[in-house]
């Protein structure tokens, strides 16, 4: 009950004075300090949605780590392609130090069968690349770890090639989903899974907002690292390809950036979805832009707490 009153209390006289000097931000940072000592069963939980974009998705690293920094809970996770995998590894337990380190050094290499040889098969004979070595990379780092065993609830969505249905994992191993969630159409071989065949939840649903209310978000941060694809050069069949994609993916997401509260985008355009090598500019990219709406997200989160407590009663 004094939290609501604290709150009510802040939110009234917000929106009656415009302070000259540092009351706001004094009133801010008491009533802040309130609402994140709450336990998770006393407050809205906090969703963190991850989109996919391939190589730009490392700046879901940075984001991660403002939020951190800044005491922001993240109590659900839910991801698509990159975001799945980063979403995997971090809901498992590991730090985003160890991430970000990883994402420093990995390759193509590690997680596909990539090679002079199977690029030639891919160009000249439709003869897909392997993602088996992205599944076998995941468990190497969290164990063949099921959904049920994260540390922090995790769900990620793929596409049915056969059907077109949305595939939502929740539950099963987590290694293959994030790997089926990350399997670029016409480059990768679909994942087989319980007679179907799976690429990119992308195809259908880029940002599952959606799945992280499912899990039980009441607040939900969502990451989208799309590029202004206008600008891409189309100069061969995959540019081509990964045009297609980003045009389907930015029309499809209209609808789900509707159930965001907070939308962060990176400023990632001179980025294309391969390049995994600039990983140091892309986890950058995502610090700056998280930082810039911090005084944004916990206002948002704030208020939303006090809507919350109010229902409660």
């Amino acid at each position: 009950m004094k939290l609501i009153v604290i709150l009510f209390f802040y939110f009234f006289i917000n929106n009656l004075y415009c302070y000259e000097f540092d009351e706001e931000k004094f009133l801010m940072q008491y009533f802040w300090r309130e609402v994140i000592s709450l336990s998770p069963t006393e407050r809205p939980k906090i969703g963190l949605v991850l989109s996919g974009g391939g190589a730009r998705g490392l700046a879901h690293i940075g984001v991660i780590k403002v939020l951190e920094e800044e005491g922001i809970p993240i109590d659900i996770i839910s991801g698509n392609s990159v975001g799945a995998l980063i979403g995997a590894l971090y809901s498992s337990g590991l730090s985003v130090d160890i991430i970000e380190k990883m994402a420093q050094e990995i390759g193509w290499n590690d997680l596909t069968n990539i090679s002079p040889g199977s690029v030639i098969g891919l160009v000249l004979a439709d003869k897909l690349l392997s993602t088996q070595k992205m599944e076998n990379y995941i468990s190497q780092k969290i164990g063949n770890k099921q959904f049920y065993e994260l540390k922090i609830p995790f769900g990620c969505v793929a596409t049915d090639l056969i059907t077109g249905e949305k595939i939502i994992f929740t539950e099963g191993n987590v290694s293959l989903a994030a790997r089926a969630s990350a399997c670029i159409p016409g480059v990768f071989l679909p994942v087989e899974y319980r007679h179907r065949l799976l690429v990119d939840g992308g195809c259908i649903d880029n940002i599952p907002n959606d799945i992280a209310k499912l899990l039980g978000a009441d607040i939900i941060i969502t990451v989208v690292v799309e590029s202004d694809y206008s600008k891409n050069s189309l100069s061969n069949v995959l540019s081509v390809l990964t045009q297609v994609i980003s045009i389907q993916q930015k029309i499809l997401s209209q609808q789900q950036l509707k159930l965001s509260d907070i939308i962060i985008t990176p400023k990632l355009d001179d980025v294309s979805i391969y390049e995994l090598w600039k990983s140091k500019k892309c986890i950058e990219e995502g610090i700056i832009a998280t930082r810039k709406l911090i005084p944004e997200i916990k206002k948002t989160i704030m208020n939303k707490t006090y809507q919350w407590l109010l229902k409660q009663k």
